[in-house]
C-alpha cells in the first residue's frame, strides 16, 4: 500500500484549498475507458450473436443493407432485437449493483474523504474491462459481460466516479462560479468521449476488438493510479467513519425529508425529477444510436459510427462554450431552457433521418443539449451544506443509475417494438419527454424571481450565519 499524502494545514471556513491537483484527468481517463467499451461492446455483441444465429452480415459491413429488401430481412431484425435485449440485461445488472454501493460510498466520503470513493470504482472499471477481454480471447459466453458489469457495479462503477468528482468540484469551488466549474468537468467527458469514439471506431476497423479494449483497460488502470497517488484530498475536516452502516443511507434520505431550509425540499425533488427525465432521454438515445446507425437505411460502418459518437460527445464542448457566452446575458435556468430546445430539435431531426447527412445534421443541432445538466447539478449543490455534498451527489448518482435502468428498459424495448413502422420513434418519444423538465425549470425560475429566494438562500448557508 502506498503511504497516504502528507497532512494539509486546516483551511479557514468558507474558503477552498488552493492549488489542489485537478480532478479532470481522472474523469478523462475513466470516460476514455467507458467510451471505448460502449460502442465496441455493442458491435461485438452484434457480430458474435449474428454469427451464432447464422447471419452473415456484421457491424462493419453494409453489404446487403443498402436496399429496401434489408427492411424485410427477419434474421437481421432478430439479431438487432437480441443485441438490444442483451444491452438491457447488462445495464440492469449494473444498476442494481450500483444502487446500494453508490449510496454507501458517497455519504461515507463526506467523512473519510473523496479519494477512497474514487480509487475503488476506477479499479472496478479495470476489472470489468479485463473480464471483457477474457470473453473475447477465450470466446466465452456473452453472459460474462453481465458478470463484469455487476462486479464493477459493486465497487460503484462510473456513477461513483462522477459522484466523487462532482463532490470534489463542489468542495473546491465558489458558489458563484460553480455552474461553470461543473460545466468544465462535464466538458472533459465530451473531450474524452470524442477521443475514444474516433479512436475506437478506426482502431476496431483496422485491428478488431482486442487492441482497443486493451487501451480501455489501460485507461481505467491509469485512472486508478492517478486517484491513488496524485489526487489530493478535498474534504477539509476528515474523520473516521464506519463503512457498513445504515447511517450513510439515512444521510441521503434526510436530504429530501429534512433539508436545512424548508423550501429546499420541494426544489430538491423537482430539480431531481428534471435531471431524471433529461438524463433518461440522453441515455436512452445513446443506447440505440449504434443500432439505429447499423440498420437500414443508414447502414453505417464502424468508422462512421465512431464519427457519430464523436459528434455526440462534441456537444459537451459546444455546450460549455454556449453556457459561458449565454451566462453573460441570461440566468442559468434560461440557458438550460435553450439547451432543452436544442435537444428536442436534434432528436426530432434524428427520428426522421434516412441519410447520413441528415443524421449528422441532427447531431449538429444538439450543440447546446448538454447545458441543462451542469445547471441542475450546480443548483442542487447550492441547496445543501458543505458537509452534505457527498450524500447529495451520491443521490444524484443513484438517480443517474435509475436513468440507465429506465432508459434501457424503455428505449431498448421500444426500439425493436417499433422497427416495423418507424425506426426513429424512440427519438421522437424522447423529444416529447423533454417538455417536462422544460416546464419544471421555467416554473422554478419564475417562482424564485417573485420570492427573491436565491438571495435568502445565500444568506442562510453563509458561514457567518448565527
Amino acid at each position: 500500500m502506498a503511504a497516504p499524502p502528507p497532512a494539509e494545514p486546516p483551511v479557514p471556513p468558507g474558503r477552498c484549498r488552493p492549488s489542489l491537483p485537478a480532478v479532470e484527468p481522472l474523469v478523462f481517463l475513466a470516460t476514455v475507458s467507458l467510451g471505448m467499451q460502449g460502442p465496441l461492446a455493442t458491435q461485438y455483441l452484434w457480430d458474435r450473436l449474428g454469427a451464432e444465429h447464422g447471419y452473415s452480415g456484421n457491424s462493419s459491413d453494409s453489404a446487403g443493407c443498402g436496399d429496401g429488401n434489408a427492411t424485410a430481412d427477419p434474421l437481421r431484425q432478430e439479431v438487432e432485437a437480441l443485441v438490444s435485449h442483451w444491452n438491457l440485461y447488462i445495464n440492469l445488472g449494473g444498476f442494481f449493483a450500483c444502487l446500494f454501493s453508490v449510496t454507501l460510498f458517497g455519504p461515507w466520503s463526506d467523512s473519510v474523504g473523496r479519494r477512497p470513493a474514487l480509487i475503488l470504482p476506477a479499479a472496478g472499471m479495470a476489472l470489468q474491462t479485463g473480464i471483457y477481454l477474457l470473453v473475447m480471447y477465450l470466446e466465452l459466453h456473452v453472459a460474462f459481460f453481465l458478470l463484469g458489469r455487476i462486479l464493477s457495479g459493486l465497487t460503484g462503477d462510473y456513477n461513483l466516479i462522477l459522484a466523487g468528482c462532482f463532490s470534489y468540484v463542489a468542495d473546491t469551488s465558489e458558489r458563484r462560479a460553480r455552474t461553470f466549474r461543473v460545466a468544465i468537468l462535464e466538458a472533459c467527458l465530451g473531450i474524452a468521449g470524442m477521443v475514444a469514439s474516433i479512436g475506437g471506431g478506426q482502431w476496431r476497423r483496422a485491428q478488431g476488438y482486442i487492441n482497443p479494449f486493451w487501451l480501455a483497460f489501460a485507461a481505467s488502470l491509469a485512472a486508478t493510479l492517478y486517484a491513488a497517488f496524485f489526487l489530493r484530498e478535498s474534504v477539509k475536516q476528515k474523520k473516521e467513519a464506519k463503512l457498513f452502516t445504515l447511517s450513510h443511507y439515512k444521510a441521503v434520505y434526510r436530504l429530501y425529508t429534512a433539508p436545512e431550509h424548508p423550501t429546499s425540499r420541494w426544489k430538491l425533488a423537482l430539480y431531481t425529477l428534471a435531471f431524471f427525465v433529461i438524463v433518461t432521454v440522453h441515455f436512452g438515445a445513446k443506447d440505440i444510436y449504434v443500432l439505429y446507425e447499423l440498420g437500414f437505411p443508414l447502414c453505417w460502418t464502424s468508422d462512421l459510427i465512431g464519427y457519430g459518437s464523436a459528434a455526440n460527445y462534441l456537444a459537451y464542448l459546444s455546450s460549455l462554450a454556449g453556457l459561458r457566452l449565454l451566462q453573460l446575458c441570461l440566468e442559468d435556468t434560461w440557458v438550460a431552457e435553450l439547451g432543452l430546445v436544442s435537444n428536442i430539435a436534434g432528436l426530432v431531426v434524428m427520428s426522421l433521418a434516412t441519410t447520413t447527412p441528415l443524421m449528422f445534421a441532427g447531431y449538429g443541432i444538439l450543440f447546446l443539449s448538454m447545458a441543462p445538466t451542469p445547471v441542475i447539478r450546480s443548483k442542487l449543490s447550492k441547496l445543501v451544506s458543505e458537509t452534505e455534498q457527498g450524500a447529495l451527489f451520491a443521490s444524484v448518482a443513484c438517480v443517474q443509475g435509475l436513468c440507465s435502468l429506465v432508459s434501457t428498459g424503455v428505449f431498448n424495448s421500444l426500439y425493436p417494438a417499433t422497427l416495423h413502422f418507424m425506426r426513429g420513434f424512440p427519438f421522437l418519444f424522447g423529444a416529447i419527454m423533454l417538455l417536462i423538465p422544460a416546464a419544471i425549470l421555467g416554473w422554478i425560475q419564475i417562482w424564485d424571481s417573485k420570492h427573491n429566494y436565491d438571495d435568502f438562500q445565500d444568506a442562510s448557508l453563509s458561514p457567518t450565519k448565527d
